[in-house]
């Protein structure tokens, strides 16, 4: 269990370490150019590690359904959004604003699949998610005023 908690913390840094790379990346250069370099060095490195540990291409992935493929386009822009974003307002906001993004789209996500949830759990979750953000950007302010 220990080991899969280490890769969990490493997997943790290593985005962040992405996003901080592409966010410098993209003040000096572009989102766009900096989100291609981000997928050219990962298809690289991912592709290469496919034909080392094998099971680059999966059986059946011919016949999987065509939107299992979105995801390719959907990174594509959220990676461009999050370089885009971290120049602007920085890195811990970013992950402010994603982390956010993804609970909440969660609990959008389970309440249109159908997925028995408590409503109140959820609701509780959503409010100290924005209650933080709020916090964090006022004490942000605070602090740049003085």
């Amino acid at each position: 269990m220990t080991l899969f908690i280490l890769l969990a913390c490493l997997g943790g840094v290593l985005v962040g370490l992405s996003r901080q790379l592409n966010g410098r990346l993209s003040i000096s250069t572009t989102p766009l150019i900096a989100s291609f370099w981000n997928h050219a060095v990962g298809f690289a490195v991912l592709t290469c590690l496919g034909l080392v540990v094998g099971g680059l291409l999966p059986a059946g992935a011919a016949e999987a359904p065509w939107y299992i493929y979105l995801g390719g386009p959907i990174g594509v822009v959220f990676v461009a959004a999050g370089s885009w974003a971290i120049a602007r307002i920085g890195a811990v906001n970013s992950a402010l604003l994603i982390i956010g993004g993804q609970m909440v789209t969660g609990v959008a996500l389970d309440y249109v699949s159908d997925v028995p949830t408590s409503f109140w759990a959820n609701a509780t979750g959503i409010i100290l998610i924005v209650a933080g953000m709020m916090v964090s950007r006022r004490r942000r302010k605070a602090g740049g005023s003085q």
